[in-house]
């Protein structure tokens, strides 16, 4: 099932339980990170969100609720973020532009994406296939942008080539909050960026010189 999932909330004032959410994702984020999903009470996020126990259960009904809000609004605010990409234009510039905006919103919302692939496997099974679905969902933004430069005629490439391609610049852009402990010691994030670019690129145009010389050998 892939469908949003209902938090029921006893609270009927939309704006208090959207405010009262916020407070508890803010502090179940860094309580996750800390000491994980399972070590981590609901009277702890009740006080790192600055209100009572009693006051959590009116806006949630279990600790699992919370985890699932915070692995949706993790992804609906990258979605929301990678929507600024110029995913129409088709050239390489604009690929490679696109990778460092993923790229800096990775690192921007580093300490968010490391909890959500640290307790994503919390989630219950209603739960998680939606939650995977939104991130199929954004990989397929990378691949609108691949197929526009096929399409321009700045890339040949085939269709399970254009999907690869898309989930590998996703999961590198995730990867710098995965190794940031052995990554910052070495690079700032403007390096990495560039460094993964560079060898991105490096493998696309080697790619491409593979199939072109296959072309000219299967016309010699």
């Amino acid at each position: 099932m892939n469908k949003k999932r209902t938090v029921h909330a006893s609270v009927k004032d939309e704006r208090l339980v959207n405010m009262r959410r916020d407070q508890m994702i803010r502090g179940a984020v860094s309580l996750f990170k800390e000491k994980g999903f399972h070590r981590t009470t609901t009277r702890e996020i009740a006080q790192a969100a600055g209100f009572s126990i009693g006051t959590l259960y009116e806006y949630i009904r279990s600790k699992e609720d919370i985890l699932y809000l915070v692995c949706d609004r993790i992804y609906d605010q990258v979605r929301a973020r990678l929507e600024g990409m110029d995913v129409e234009k088709g050239t390489l510039k604009s690929l490679k532009l696109g990778i460092a905006y993923y790229f800096n919103i990775m690192n921007e919302m580093q300490d968010e994406v490391l909890v959500m692939y640290q307790e994503a496997k919390s989630l219950s099974k209603d739960a998680l296939p939606y939650v995977l679905k939104k991130e199929v969902e954004m990989v397929g933004m990378f691949e609108t942008i691949i197929l526009k430069c096929v399409e321009n005629g700045e890339l040949v490439m085939e269709e399970k080539q254009i999907d690869l391609l898309a989930h590998n610049i996703f999961v590198q852009g995730q990867m710098w909050g995965f190794r940031r402990w052995a990554l910052k010691n070495k690079y700032t994030i403007d390096e990495y960026i560039q460094l993964q670019i560079d060898l991105l690129f490096s493998g696309i145009e080697g790619f491409q010189s593979q199939l072109k010389e296959g072309e000219l050998y299967e016309h010699s």
